[in-house]
This record gives structure tokens, C-alpha cells and sequence, in this order.
């Protein structure tokens, strides 16, 4: 239980610490991610206003009933990349949360980048 709950804070450290460094702005939104244990969201943020621009939330189920939870990721990138050209947004910061660059993470930064969005 003590090693669950060491590594949920080092992430919440490495979180605030990504955070100092990484704001998003109207015309470069914050890319930010979040891991679940079944799926992986993804939303683009404007700090300034503190609102949500392009969210993916909805469709997250439906892109993980087939395939792996990487696979699904990469379907997640590539759509959040779809609405966010199509409110005409191009490039982006990438916000990992606190998670490592690995795996789901990476996947869904590579579907973003195919996408069209830019880092």
C-alpha cells in the first residue's frame, strides 16, 4: 500500500513541476493527458482563460473497444489532432502529467503529431 501511495505523489511532484514550466495559450494550447487504467484522455487547454478548447473525453470508449490500450491511444492522438484543426489550432504544448514519456503517453503524442499538430 506505502509504494501505491509514494508513487501517486513522486507523480503529483513531477506533475507541479512539469506545470511550473509548461502554460498554454490561445494560440499554443497546453496538450494535457491523463491515464486511467482503461483508457486515455486528452484535452487542449488555454491557461490564460483557464478553459478547455478541444476535449476527447466522449469518444475515448468507443476508440478502446478494439485493439490495445496503446493502439486506442494513438486513435485518441490522432482525433484530438482532427478537432483541434478544425477549430484551427496547429501547434500545441505537450503536458505529460507527471507520467513518464512511454508508452500510452508516447503513442498518443506520435497520433497527435500524424494528426497535423505540432509540438
Amino acid at each position: 500500500m506505502y509504494k501505491v501511495i509514494l508513487r501517486k505523489t513522486n507523480r503529483e511532484r513531477r506533475k507541479l513541476r512539469v506545470r511550473k514550466k509548461v502554460f498554454g495559450t490561445a494560440g499554443r494550447p497546453r496538450l494535457s493527458v491523463f491515464r486511467s487504467l482503461n483508457y486515455t484522455y486528452a484535452q487542449l487547454i488555454d491557461d490564460t482563460q483557464g478553459k478547455t478548447l478541444v476535449d476527447i473525453s466522449g469518444d475515448v470508449k468507443k476508440l478502446h473497444e478494439k485493439g490495445t490500450k496503446t493502439e486506442a491511444a494513438f486513435e485518441v492522438g490522432k482525433l484530438l489532432a482532427q478537432k483541434a484543426t478544425e477549430k484551427k489550432i496547429k501547434t500545441a504544448v505537450f503536458d505529460r502529467s507527471g507520467y513518464r514519456y512511454h508508452g500510452r503517453v508516447k503513442s498518443l503524442a506520435d497520433g497527435a503529431r500524424e494528426g497535423g499538430l505540432e509540438f
